[in-house]
């Protein structure tokens, strides 16, 4: 499974709805994602990749990793398993 279907199925558990609800262009706000669910997905998916995302739960757009979207999750996470790997 790729590391976009992991995140949104992730982000779709946290949501409680489908994948296929779930577009790459999809806002955590689209979803219905409030800020309880946002930590506990991050929270997810740092347990599933096995990496460390530097965000603050209490100062969100101050973060280094953009959430704006599912894409730029996916993006951030694609990033941070290569940084990793590096």
């Amino acid at each position: 499974m790729s590391v976009k279907d992991r995140v949104v199925n992730i982000i779709a558990e946290q949501a409680m709805l489908e994948p296929s609800d779930i577009t790459m262009q999809s806002t955590l706000e689209d979803v219905g994602i409030d800020s309880l669910a946002l930590v506990e997905s991050i929270f997810a998916i740092e347990e599933e990749f096995d990496i460390s995302i530097p965000f603050n739960a209490n100062e969100p757009d101050k973060s280094d990793f953009d959430i704006s979207d599912v894409a730029s999750i996916v993006a951030g996470v694609e990033k941070l398993i290569a940084d990793q790997k590096g």
